[in-house]
């Protein structure tokens, strides 16, 4: 049976998942959506990048999971990326949902972005209904997406990510929203360059586990059959 870890994006805590993880368990696989620390109810708790990094390895070790499909979405694709490669052979897939993806040394904020945070009190703002438009999303999934969102620990971007080897070694796939680009980031598309990376389109937006959450399970679902 594969153990699914599900990291959803920023501003976001593990009810984002609550459309994709029944489709998943009626397939026959274990799920564990994990809040990340200062999200969602775990708001107030302090948190930096490598914080994040070890929510999701601690959650693994604690339950003892082996053959994990570690999923990190949007932003989570950072820190799940770096824990990825430190749970050794619990590991048996990562997937990156439209994410963003470590690399070694750098840190995930733009100076814009980092000034932005600064002057928010050191968060980054959550979006607000008129930032979803054109990403799939009914007027009832954006209000859900808006109103669950909190504000997000804005040292988890702006501090560097750290690798201890290549990304493109670890048994990858890379699901990338249509309606969000076309083409995956310049990052991102040199890992596809790896023969154990492979590329999976949605056409949605950048939030599928809201706008099309059984089509994304059965992607989860191949992705772990492949593993």
């Amino acid at each position: 049976m594969t153990e699914f870890v599900l990291v959803a994006g920023a501003w976001l805590g593990s009810w984002a998942w609550d459309e994709v993880v029944p489709e998943l368990q009626a397939a026959g696989h274990g799920t564990h959506p994990l809040t990340l620390s200062g999200l969602a109810e775990k708001q107030g708790i302090p948190a930096g990048q490598q914080t994040h990094v070890q929510d999701i390895v601690d959650e693994i070790e604690r339950l003892d999971l082996r053959d994990v499909v570690l999923v990190g979405h949007s932003y989570s694709g950072i820190p799940v990326g770096q824990a990825a490669e430190r749970i050794g052979d619990r590991l048996a897939r990562v997937v990156f949902v439209d994410s963003e993806v470590p690399v070694n040394g750098a840190a995930f904020a733009s100076a814009r972005l980092a000034a932005a945070i600064a002057e928010n009190g050191g968060f980054w703002a959550p979006l607000t209904a008129p930032d979803c438009d054109g990403q799939g999303l009914t007027g009832e999934q954006t209000a859900r997406f808006v109103g669950g969102s909190t504000p997000h620990p804005g040292a988890t971007l702006t501090e560097p990510a750290v690798l201890a080897r290549p990304l493109g070694e670890l048994p990858a796939t890379y699901i990338k929203c249509l309606l969000d680009g076309p083409e995956p980031n310049d990052d991102v598309a040199e890992l596809l360059k790896s023969e154990r990376w492979r590329l999976v389109e949605m056409d949605t937006g950048h939030w599928p586990m809201f706008s099309q959450p059984v089509e994304l399970a059965r992607i989860l679902n191949r992705s772990a059959a492949e593993s």
